[in-house]
């Protein structure tokens, strides 16, 4: 892991550069794949921004034109794990959840709150993720946790410190505070519109793990993605992986529906697995949160409703939360128990699905997980 900032000779890199687009962006039946390494390389270039970003733009959406390879998505991933600054947590055990650095923005997102529930629940917890970047610039992880009032920007010892803290048990750490030079390409992403190889990779930089073992839990839309997520991420180095097919990409199911889920243990093989949230009590009219109509969003009829004040949803999806954690029931309340059930279940703590819910029920109507937001 390198942090410290350098001065770069950015010539290595431009040469390098200048032959990795010779062969990745010659359309769509000459195109030639680039080894892990030279993604690697072509990543860090970025990164230490020695190429300049014309050809850092071209870079990227030529891998995406192409569609990356296992290797490729390895290295680009391998250059944030090595400008990452890690930190390992006094505990022995952690749980990394990942949601999409987007974030949500055709619902509330109720996962913010897991972290709280689970440790509760006796799970060490890590969030992570970012202000704002597309391509759906949505209501993050950050947004709802600042408005719930906590600290959203403390540096990776820091958080650390707050996750090994028994009456915390969680914590949230900012990419701006744990890798500057990946967050510094914001603006890049914005000016190039179409999501890349960053979007897929980002969100696997393992910020923080813990001394003897670090699991990971994220979501996912579409079909090709499970294993190329439990690729990365045993590639990380997490023992375990539970990648969710979630609503927006998240790790919360559809709360109305038999879903599905990939994981894997002891970085084995991961495998698929059916499950229905009837059979953890569910009975929901709404398959996530919906966007109450008080809250601002796009005119009904135009497409896909969506937020239009992040700042507001926010607001909104941190009440909503709170409410939660002190046992009021509805929307919010099932994600948590549905998402949380399973983790609960991927992590051995409770023997099946309909234990991993009562268990989630039992905190959340005890309210002891709201002292834990702080």
């Amino acid at each position: 892991m390198n942090t410290s900032a350098q001065p770069v000779d950015p010539e290595p890199y431009d040469r390098m550069m200048h032959s990795i687009i010779q062969r990745i962006a010659t359309g769509p039946d000459l195109s030639k794949d680039i080894s892990e390494e030279e993604a690697r390389l072509g990543m860090l270039g970025v990164l230490e921004h020695a190429v300049d970003p014309v050809r850092a733009a071209i870079f990227l959406i030529a891998l995406r034109m192409k569609r990356e390879t296992r290797e490729e998505n390895r290295g680009a991933l391998q250059a944030f794990l090595d400008t990452t600054d890690r930190v390992t947590a006094e505990v022995d055990e952690l749980l990394d959840l990942a949601d999409p650095y987007d974030g949500y923005n055709r619902t509330l997102p109720a996962s913010p709150f897991l972290a709280p529930v689970l440790a509760e629940a006796g799970v060490p917890v890590v969030t992570h993720g970012l202000d704002r970047v597309g391509p759906k610039f949505g209501i993050t992880h950050r947004h709802v946790l600042a408005a719930a009032g906590v600290e959203v920007d403390l540096d990776p010892r820091a958080a650390a410190e707050r996750l090994s803290d028994p009456a915390l048990g969680w914590t949230y750490v900012d990419q701006a505070r744990y890798n500057p030079r990946l967050h510094a390409l914001i603006d890049l992403r914005r000016k190039m519109v179409k999501r890349s190889v960053i979007t897929t990779v980002e969100v696997l930089a393992k910020p923080v793990q813990a001394r003897c073992k670090t699991h990971f839990a994220t979501g996912y839309v579409h079909k090709p993605y499970p294993p190329v997520y439990a690729d990365l991420a045993r590639h990380a180095g997490f023992d375990s992986a539970l990648l969710v097919r979630g609503v927006e990409g998240g790790v919360i199911p559809s709360l109305r529906q038999p879903g599905k889920y990939f994981a894997y243990r002891d970085r084995g093989q991961e495998r698929a697995c059916d499950f229905d949230p009837a059979s953890m009590g569910i009975a929901q009219e709404h398959r996530c949160v919906p966007i109450p109509e008080d809250i601002p969003q796009s005119p009904k009829g135009e497409g896909a409703i969506t937020v239009t004040d992040t700042e507001a949803g926010a607001r909104r999806a941190a009440e909503l939360g709170l409410a939660a954690l002190g046992g009021e029931q509805g929307p919010t309340y099932d994600s948590l128990v549905c998402s949380g059930g399973l983790m609960l279940l991927h992590l051995g703590r409770v023997a099946t699905l309909a234990e991993g819910a009562d268990r989630i029920r039992a905190i959340l109507d005890s309210g002891r997980a709201a002292r834990r937001v702080a």
